[in-house]
């Protein structure tokens, strides 16, 4: 299928492609990519027919929008793009940075606006939940924001399934805006999701986009076991720094190579085999490693859209055709037997030591 093979994003109207771009990757510092190479990988997804964008006001401290406002104006899209950002990890150290609270939120969304170059956007996700807010406050604040024509529609990432439901339930017992769509990790290398986030999403008619499908590429094969064991310890963290201006990332450059989101946390052993199944299968059928990953996702149940992160414009074109790729019900079995196993990564989210740093600025809050 091609990407103006449109659906709705869950029970909404908001019609998107069945994969959007993610933007994590413009602009930032070690891994990323600088304004030439980030405006060719837009304009591939755009020429091929894609229509949602998703970035967020953290993504190398706020030039990811930037990037995507100015490439927006420059081919006069904006009414023809869906533009997604989000709110909720800290921008920077102190205690009004981040989090869900109603001023937080809406100083987030005007820097956003601003830098967007836009007077609002199409979808505001919660990028994380900050565990004191409660659900009718940030219900509140979004359904004001609908209402005042700021975003269009919301919805929520990084957040557990029970506080999920209670603000689906509570906006359609009060006739307020709810969200619609949830955006989550979700590849082989982590199904968290399934045992709450699926079926809940399913129960109030919520669409499903998973991010980083590819595991930061740990599912293409690129990364030499050998070698990765053989180098530093990697940090985790967010990519919050800008690249400076003219850095431009080496050729052999890897994004697990640096500090990243997962830190060593994927290179397992149980994730090194799946690895090793994808390559057989590769082989196999002339495909990719990552083609087959991202098509496992794509066949999932519950997906609206699937998210992709790339470095490269031609990896536009490499993905799109995961979307034409039918697995056969052998290599889907193997798939799914070996990616089982129990897997925490979202719920390390909640920990109060890993909140304090990413969501407050490295400030302890309680809730009162």
């Amino acid at each position: 299928m091609p990407l103006n093979d449109y659906r709705t994003l869950g029970r909404s109207g908001l019609v998107v492609s069945p994969l959007a771009l993610g933007t994590m990757t413009f602009g930032t510092a070690r891994w990323g990519q600088g304004e030439d190479a980030s405006r060719e990988i837009f304009n591939a997804y755009v020429d091929a027919g894609g229509n949602f964008v998703d970035t967020a006001d953290v993504y190398s401290g706020g030039r990811s929008e930037e990037m995507l406002g100015a490439f927006i104006k420059e081919r006069g899209l904006r009414d023809a793009i869906v533009v997604a950002t989000k709110s909720g990890f800290a921008t920077g150290k102190g205690l009004l940075s981040g989090g869900n609270g109603a001023k937080d939120i809406y100083a987030s969304l005007d820097g956003s606006l601003r830098r967007l170059q836009t007077d609002h956007v199409d979808l505001l996700w919660v990028h994380v939940w900050d565990s004191v807010t409660p659900a009718e406050e940030l219900l509140e604040t979004m359904t004001a924001l609908v209402r005042s024509g700021k975003i269009r529609y919301w919805g929520l990432s990084n957040s557990p399934a029970w506080y999920v439901a209670k603000l689906a339930t509570l906006a359609a017992v009060h006739g307020m805006r709810g969200p619609i769509a949830l955006q989550y990790f979700y590849s082989l290398a982590n199904r968290d999701i399934e045992d709450e986030h699926v079926p809940l999403a399913a129960a109030f008619g919520l669409g499903i986009q998973p991010w980083s499908p590819l595991a930061y590429g740990l599912l293409t094969g690129k990364y030499d076991r050998a070698t990765v064991e053989a180098s530093a310890p990697r940090a985790a963290g967010l990519p919050r720094d800008a690249a400076a201006e003219g850095d431009n990332r080496p050729e052999d450059d890897k994004r697990l190579d640096g500090s990243n989101p997962f830190g060593d946390s994927l290179f397992t052993e149980r994730n090194w085999a799946m690895v090793d199944v994808l390559r057989r299968m590769a082989a196999e059928t002339g495909e990719t490693s990552a083609r087959i990953a991202l098509a496992w996702v794509i066949g999932r149940p519950g997906i609206s859209s699937t998210l992709m992160g790339v470095s490269r414009a031609q990896q536009v074109l490499e993905n799109i055709a995961a979307l034409d790729l039918a697995l056969s019900s052998e290599h889907r079995s193997a798939l799914d037997e070996i990616s089982q196993g129990e897997q925490r990564l979202l719920y390390s989210l909640f920990t109060s030591t890993l909140r304090q740093h990413v969501v407050f600025g490295g400030s302890p809050v309680r809730a009162g």
